[in-house]
């Protein structure tokens, strides 16, 4: 065929046509597999990247991002000129006159490599061919790719044959756009939005020439001019690009020389900065959407959805500060009582023999060092105690942090010792959580104590007793004696007693209406109330409203042994304020995708599950914390709450042990649950006078209302309880006798706190050892470095009995 081109210059010019289309084609179509992938028509059409997800409350203030690579693209528009001239002046001086390769920069770039200064010849659009397509890595290398040399010019020439596609499909400032889009600036930063953020705190269409410099001049080598870890660098790259803008005409040497003087300011302490760094919300945001996104074939990490939660950011604030306020006094209250003694201790008060050495061998450290040392103790022990510096969690250090010289034992006993909490609060008729506190800080317990973690509800579980008790016919005013009581349980083969005891050990002989009885929190009451209408029958009332954790119907059920979440918890009282109709929370309210569209919105799924009339009676014996005499809740007078006649009730609740504190406080408005332990069930306050919920949990719903209140902006007012929706036939407004003068106690004895019984594992596990009724398969360990303690929980046997105050 060429043969008939008689002219031999012109017959070599077509011999390389043919064989340039023929390589094209061989490329386009990856030849045998030679030449590896390359975009596709498609590809080019519609080039796509990984955007990052952004978690809004509902008051739309920005609180987390999920992201494989934390990117938010913005417009051409949105950004700074500064940037745009920097990054030509730079990268691409011609990048407005060639089409997609600069043979003239490719020629200028050979003869600069050979004359010693080294510098690339790709243009920006080769550069973002390379950055969308990935064309010089994984299936984009074909087998020819594996031949030193060849590889690299198939790889240039498939570089080249994008951006001629990228260029016929975009105008030049949107090839510009989706560069600075795509581009790494190094710690996870992609796209110039998200580093002008990172770095400098503010949008891209902000940046200044310096800032814009910098940020380009990264491009380079983003580790060695990252001005976070090398700031001399950073700057000597700086003034380099500000060079190059001057001779590109874009400034003139007296800016050049003025701005090549500034310091390098950077400022990284933008809350958007560290939106991305996981939190209790952002995880429990990430567990309730994990079935949406599967079903709906959506992924939060890569597709650019606008997450809105129910939250409300002032009201979580509220909630936060509360807590830290109050867990640093509990802190210094718990390591007080103990002193230089070990805490870690047996029911007959004896310190628990290899407690620590056996979280120590549940360690993923330990096991390694066993690994390389092949079990040599003499080893490990040297490793396990050589003291390292360390950053641990502290409440007097700077945002809570603090550098240490600790070894991996002492690490463990400091952090084995630490008090946690949970806080949720919801809007009992809309069912919107408003407050998710998961913990003290999430970077070093990362086990959620709101809907993770479960433990003894101790005495804020006694409500569902008196509930299944007005479902049975009973009023708030029938009265029941407080007396001892024997409780026979048949074994098979034996018979056993049960005498429960009240949490001072004495007994009125009161006849006490069913109000009083709940507000102060008697024992032998509850008891008698469970052996009436039946164990079973509280356990279905417990489900019925919102408890979904397995529950044991034991004689003693109503004392709390059985372990729940601060979520059910919440969503077991929200349904009595709420008329008796049951809702799910809802912890998300829409999403919208990266457009704006929203793709999904959420609302709670009602049921009617109890009686309007009872349920309306359970909300007013709630108040009676507050207004019988003893009642538990009392020690809320304390805080600025009462204005206007406001209402609250609540129910405080200690199990055995000291264990466990619990307060659980309903207002007009909101249902609120605070739970205050540590995440090892073995350490625990000594006395009631430290321990109980009242004295741990209780403040910190007093110091989360006092503030709420006192907020105007947030629009919640003191004020009554809802009237009641239908008409109320039992009686309800007792006559509640004030006790002698003598017999009136102080909160720590009235307060049905913890109580110790013999034999009661039989009793609440039915015939079980007292190391099962406790065991919770994990479900107590909120601690990431204290992941192995669970096991650890079970050498010490343990009332199974959740006693409350």
């Amino acid at each position: 065929m060429f043969k008939r081109i008689k002219n031999k210059y012109i017959r070599y010019i077509a011999i390389a046509i043919y064989f340039l289309i023929v390589l094209v084609c061989a490329i386009q179509l990856n030849f045998l597999g030679l030449f590896g992938y390359s975009p596709t028509k498609k590809d080019i059409t519609m080039p796509s990247v990984n955007i990052s997800t952004e978690l809004y409350t509902a008051d739309s203030v920005l609180i987390g991002r999920y992201f494989d690579e934390d990117r938010n693209p913005v417009a051409f528009d949105s950004i700074s000129k500064n940037v745009i001239n920097a990054l030509v002046a730079t990268e691409d001086v011609r990048f407005y006159k060639h089409s997609g390769v600069d043979f003239l920069g490719l020629g200028s770039g050979i003869v600069s490599t050979l004359s010693g200064d080294r510098r690339g010849a790709s243009t920006i659009t080769q550069q973002l061919a390379k950055n969308l397509y990935r064309t010089r890595y994984n299936k984009s290398g074909g087998l020819l790719g594996k031949i030193p040399g060849v590889g690299l010019i198939v790889t240039k020439f498939k570089e080249w044959m994008t951006a001629y596609k990228l260029e016929s499909r975009y105008e030049k400032n949107e090839i510009i756009t989706m560069y600075l889009n795509t581009v790494s600036f190094s710690n996870n930063s992609y796209g110039i939005q998200t580093a002008a953020r990172r770095y400098f705190s503010k949008n891209a269409s902000e940046l200044s020439i310096n800032e814009a410099a910098v940020l380009v001049g990264m491009l380079k080598g983003t580790t060695i001019y990252n001005p976070m870890r090398n700031l001399d660098k950073s700057r000597e790259r700086r003034n380099v690009v500000l060079t190059q803008m001057e001779k590109a005409k874009y400034i003139d040497q007296t800016q050049v020389d003025q701005l090549s003087k500034e310091p390098l300011v950077l400022r990284t302490e933008n809350k958007d900065i560290h939106a991305g760094e996981d939190s209790y919300l952002r995880a429990a945001v990430e567990r309730w959407l994990e079935k949406w996104a599967d079903e709906n074939d959506m992924d939060i990490y890569k597709d650019g959805l606008k997450i809105y939660t129910t939250i409300n950011s002032k009201l979580q604030k509220h909630a936060e500060e509360a807590v830290a306020k109050q867990m640093q006094v509990l802190q210094r209250r718990l390591k007080n009582a103990w002193g230089s003694e070990e805490p870690w201790r047996d029911l007959s008060g004896k310190v628990i023999p290899g407690f620590i050495e056996n979280l120590v061998k549940k360690t993923d450290y330990y096991k390694f060092l066993v690994k390389k040392y092949d079990q040599r103790t003499d080893s490990i022990d040297f490793y396990l105690n050589r003291k390292k510096e360390m950053e641990v969690f502290s409440w007097k250090g700077e945002r809570m942090r603090e550098k240490v010289e600790m070894s991996t034992v002492d690490s463990i006993k400091y952090y084995v010792t630490m008090l946690n909490t949970g806080v949720m609060s919801m809007d009992p008729y809309s069912a919107e959580i408003k407050v998710w506190v998961g913990g003290i800080d999430h970077q070093f317990f990362k086990y959620d104590h709101v809907n993770q973690s479960k433990r003894q509800a101790g005495s804020t579980f006694k409500p569902f007793v008196y509930l299944a008790a007005l479902e049975s016919g009973m009023t708030p005013c029938d009265q029941i004696q407080d007396k001892p009581v024997t409780i026979k349980i048949d074994k098979g083969d034996s018979i056993e007693v049960w005498e429960p005891k009240n949490a001072d050990w004495n007994f009125s002989y009161r006849d006490m209406s069913l109000r009083w009885a709940m507000a102060r929190s008697v024992n032998s009451i509850t008891v008698q109330l469970t052996e009436k209408v039946g164990a079973d029958k509280i356990v279905e009332a417990a489900h019925r409203v919102g408890i979904e954790s397995k529950l044991s119907p034991v004689a003693s059920i109503g004392l709390g042994p059985n372990d729940v979440s601060v979520f059910e918890m919440v969503n077991g009282y929200a349904t009595m304020m709420n008329h008796g109709e049951r809702v799910t929370p809802i912890l998300v309210s829409r999403i919208e995708d990266y457009d704006g569209k929203v793709i999904a919105t959420f609302k709670p799924e009602r049921k009617q599950v109890v009686d309007k009339q009872d349920a309306w009676l359970m909300t007013y014996m709630l108040r009676g914390g507050m207004e019988e005499p003893g009642g538990t809740s009392q020690a809320l007078w304390e805080y600025d709450l009462f204005d206007k006649e406001n209402e609250i009730g609540g129910k405080t609740g200690t199990s055995s042990e000291y264990v466990d504190g619990w307060y659980m406080g309903v207002t007009k408005d909101l249902v609120t649950a605070v739970w205050v332990g540590c995440d090892d069930r073995n350490i625990h306050f000594k006395n009631s006078q430290t321990g109980e919920g009242s004295k741990t949990a209780l403040p910190i719903f007093g110091l989360f209302m006092e503030s709420v209140y006192k907020d105007k902006q947030l629009g919640y007012t003191q004020g009554k309880f809802p009237a009641p929706t239908v008409e109320i036939t039992k009686k309800y407004k007792c006559e509640t006798p004030r006790p002698p003068r003598e017999e009136v106690v102080s909160d720590s004895t009235a307060v049905d706190d913890e109580m110790l019984i013999d034999g009661l594992e039989d009793v609440q596990n039915g015939g079980t050892t007292q190391e099962e009724g406790l065991s919770t398969s994990g479900d107590d360990d909120a601690s990431d470095v204290l992941s192995t303690h669970n096991d650890a929980a079970a050498i010490r046997p343990r009332d199974s009995l959740g006693f409350g105050d």
